[in-house]
């Protein structure tokens, strides 16, 4: 008898099969993931040293600002990331 969980991932397998990467794919992806993890941690690192300072200078509206541009541009990235692995999975 089948759990409910081994049901459940049956039922997804049939609406969406696993796609099995070839070796260049996994390179291709595993490229693309570290690519984008740099550049999220580059674009974290400066951005933060610049709340930082906005926030020693008192200007909390700035860091505000500076946050929300932060998690737009860490969105972005991920988004960019996911469409290029997505486009090597279908290749």
């Amino acid at each position: 008898m089948k759990s409910a969980y081994e049901i459940a991932m049956s039922r997804l397998e049939k609406n969406s099969p696993t796609v099995k990467l070839n070796e260049k794919q996994k390179q291709e992806v595993a490229e693309i993931d570290s690519q984008y993890i740099a550049k999220i941690a580059e674009r974290k690192v400066f951005l933060e040293d610049e709340i930082k300072k906005t926030l020693l200078n008192n200007k909390e509206e700035e860091a505000d600002h500076l946050r929300r541009q932060l998690a737009v541009d860490i969105s972005r990235l991920e988004e960019e990331r996911e469409e290029k692995k997505l486009r090597v999975r279908k290749n």
